[in-house]
């Protein structure tokens, strides 16, 4: 998988670019196991905004582990 460039702030890229970035990095393998840790909360701060613009009701997840992971973090509710 190649890697994408995650921008350091969210403010400058749109949230679904911004999702994909950090979803793409945290799939990959040699993604340092830190750097996952880190990627974790940008997701899930992205997560609301995501789910008010309805890109969870057009686009489906089709990494299973991906998937699973997001569907028990939007029932879950706000950290």
């Amino acid at each position: 998988m190649s890697t994408i460039a995650v921008r350091t702030s969210t403010a400058e890229s749109a949230p679904l670019e911004a999702f994909v970035a950090c979803a793409h990095q945290m799939l990959d393998p040699n993604t340092p196991e830190a750097a996952r840790c880190a990627l974790e909360p940008r997701l899930l701060a992205l997560l609301p905004t995501l789910r008010a613009l309805g890109v969870f009701e057009l686009f489906d997840v089709r990494h299973p582990a991906l998937r699973t992971w997001l569907e028990d973090e939007m029932q879950e509710g706000p950290h």
